[in-house]
């Protein structure tokens, strides 16, 4: 696994009324990599994810799979779908069948493995997902959390190697958010890169281990959550805000208040440094 899973080279897209999504990016997706997207609407983050999936293509500029240019031919297109599985922001776009086990049971159906291993697969990840209990109901039924949740198990049924969320906490309150947050770190493995897009500047600075800047089509910066929100005037450029935790850290460390120490990782890592503070 030496080459990324993806590489965008000068990639572009214009959609057919005009609008320049997507302008000259260039970008590699690692292997193992837990990938949050952040930006403003309108910034191309459903356009890179859409390129992703084979959706699209390219207007200018060529897609690397694995080290191998995509032609976006059918075989391509179909081993691409196989590894690559995209949850959409809107889950209704993408529960069709008449109960929620039908509809996770779809993908990896199709891709011709055995009843037996198909139903086992479904049964492993309705227990991770923690959609068991939802199975024979319609998924028109559920919460909008629920949802969501049935639209996670349906990709990770055909386990692929990049999962793509756009928005996954979105329209969501704080538990079910909380609860998505969780699945996903449950998910992630060294051979599982997850990317998603959000408005979360809290959530992406806890969550990911690499975050990228989407402004106007193009990338501002990448980087470690912390080194890329230390960026101040291209996060408020970007029409975004620090995150919380680090604006706390950054006013202790503005009046004193800290030694030289690492920055917290989370709120729980910010609780526990301001305790050993005694203020």
């Amino acid at each position: 696994m030496n080459s990324p899973i993806f590489s965008f080279e000068h990639v572009s897209y214009k959609y057919t009324d005009g609008t320049m999504a997507l302008k000259n990016i260039n970008l590699s997706i690692e292997y193992g990599k837990k990938i949050a997207l952040v930006g403003n609407n309108g910034a191309g983050k459903s356009t890179l994810f859409l390129l992703l999936n084979g959706i699209i293509k390219p207007t200018n500029g060529k897609v690397l799979y694995k080290g191998r240019k995509l032609f976006y031919n059918r075989k391509d297109v179909r081993e691409l779908r196989q590894q690559v599985g995209i949850v959409f922001q809107n889950p209704d776009s993408q529960l069709f069948s008449s109960s929620v086990y039908e509809d996770i049971r779809f993908g990896p159906k199709n891709l011709g493995l055995s009843p037996e291993h198909v139903k086992q697969r479904v049964h492993e990840v309705m227990m991770l997902t923690e959609t068991d209990t939802l199975k024979d109901k319609p998924p028109h039924f559920l919460s909008i959390g629920q949802k969501k949740r049935v639209s996670i198990a349906g990709i990770l049924a055909m386990d692929p190697e990049l999962m793509v969320l756009d928005e996954p906490t979105a329209g969501l309150d704080p538990y079910y958010s909380r609860k998505i947050m969780d699945l996903l770190a449950t998910l992630h493995h060294e051979n599982r890169t997850i990317i998603l897009s959000t408005h979360h500047v809290d959530f992406a600075y806890e969550w990911a281990d690499e975050v990228i800047v989407l402004h106007n089509g193009e990338i501002m910066t990448q980087g470690p959550p912390f080194n890329v929100f230390q960026q101040t005037e291209l996060i408020q450029k970007s029409h975004l805000e620090q995150p919380w935790v680090l604006e706390v850290f950054n006013k202790l460390k503005e009046v004193n208040a800290l030694s030289k120490t690492e920055c917290p990782a989370s709120k729980e890592e910010l609780f526990d440094l301001i305790k050993k503070l005694k203020i």
